[in-house]
């Protein structure tokens, strides 16, 4: 296994790195999360025009790039050391994956391209607060999540045009500007239940959207309520949804672990410099044996992140993601709690944008697991406890 990056996986890290450091500053950051879409729409044109980050691993037959999901991993770690609000984690991580493996190929014609070239942007909308559930991070995702066919969740019931959603959807990331809303609903009742996903326009009648306030303003969030709502479903009724979802979730892990390795860097990065610019007892606090040493473990701590994501972005498929994904959250979280202590007092005030990084962290946790709870899942997974037990029983 060669583990160094191809010149153009180093290409797209640097122009990224370029653009975003010209275009998501501090202040674009800021002005960016308060604006109604929560994200810089001339920002997502550029990344989408000059860069095709949509697309990125897209088949080149609907738009895309072509590349794989490495490709789009490396992408987003350097969004994630710029916290850059954009729909990239919403349209190409989460819904562009699952409309790739189950549409129908008038479905794939139809959408794909518009999602690789960001004129459309999409997101997934599972009930509740269960998206890490969903996609088979936490547990296994048996379906329950969505409503279990009981009062809750979001129902689907066919009708003689085909069929109608109705329920309410709460944490849809990018939910509330997203042109496409790919839901996650129940149908069948109680006795015959099962999960569907389907198509839903964010602009249908029947569909209420309002942004909600979230710890982290960079990821926004919203509430979406289906009333009725015209729905088309995604592929065929017999498909495999819930195994779609695993896939999907495994991919998504190892993305997401990447852009929290790049936000760990960067915190880690802003503290380094500050240290060695601050003074006490006439010298820069950086000096200090003592500060050396927290920031020494929180570098280890990132570099173990960044090798435990880089092979999950490279192994995809291998179900490895979730457990890189609790180490880069660990990583971040440790790094950017780090660097609000070490900032002393400037580091609390929202001025500064240390409290930024942590924000992000507790916000991905929140969403994505806990820490504890995703190496659960990869230890059962691996059949880590049983292969225990089993030796127990044998003494």
């Amino acid at each position: 296994m060669d583990a160094s990056f191809t010149p153009e996986q180093d290409e797209i890290r640097r122009t990224l790195r370029e653009l975003l450091h010209s275009r998501c500053g501090p202040r674009e950051l800021r002005a960016a999360v308060e604006a109604p879409t929560g994200h810089d729409p001339a920002l997502w044109s550029a990344l989408a025009e000059q860069l095709g980050l949509p697309g990125l691993a897209l088949p080149e037959a609907y738009g895309g790039v072509g590349c794989s999901a490495t490709e789009l991993a490396l992408a987003c770690e350097e969004t994630g050391r710029a916290l850059a609000p954009t729909p990239l984690l919403a349209t190409a991580v989460l819904a562009a994956p699952l409309i790739a493996a189950l549409g129908t190929e008038a479905q794939r014609g139809a959408l794909l391209p518009r999602l690789a070239s960001g004129t459309l942007t999409a997101t997934l909308a599972v009930p509740g607060t269960a998206l890490a559930a969903a996609l088979a991070l936490t547990g296994d995702n048996g379906g329950q999540w969505a409503g279990g066919g009981r009062a809750g969740g979001v129902q689907a019931r066919r009708v003689a045009d085909g069929w109608r959603l109705y329920g309410q959807v709460d944490q849809v990331l990018d939910g509330h500007s997203a042109g496409l809303l790919v839901v996650a609903a129940h149908a069948g009742g109680f006795a015959r239940s099962r999960t569907l996903l389907f198509l839903v326009a964010g602009d249908a009648a029947g569909v209420v959207r309002v942004r909600q306030t979230a710890l982290d303003a960079t990821r926004p969030q919203a509430r979406v309520q289906l009333r009725d709502v015209e729905a088309e479903l995604l592929g065929e009724e017999g498909a495999d949804v819930l195994a779609a979802l695993a896939e999907a979730g495994d991919a998504a892990a190892a993305v997401l672990a990447c852009e929290a390795v790049g936000a760990a860097d960067r915190a880690l990065e802003r503290t380094v410099e500050y240290v060695r610019q601050r003074e006490q007892f006439g010298r820069a606090i950086g000096s200090f044996q003592a500060v050396k040493h927290r920031l020494a473990d929180v570098y280890v701590g990132v570099q173990a992140a960044r090798s435990a994501a880089y092979y999950a972005a490279w192994a995809t498929g291998g179900r490895v993601g979730g457990l890189a994904l609790a180490q880069a959250l660990e990583a971040l979280r440790t790094a950017s709690a780090e660097g609000i202590q070490l900032h002393g007092g400037i580091g609390f005030t929202w001025e500064h944008e240390a409290h930024l990084y942590f924000k992000r962290a507790a916000g991905d946790e929140l969403l994505f697991g806990p820490v504890h709870r995703l190496r659960a899942r990869a230890a059962d997974a691996a059949g880590l406890f049983e292969a225990t037990d089993a030796r127990e029983v044998a003494v």
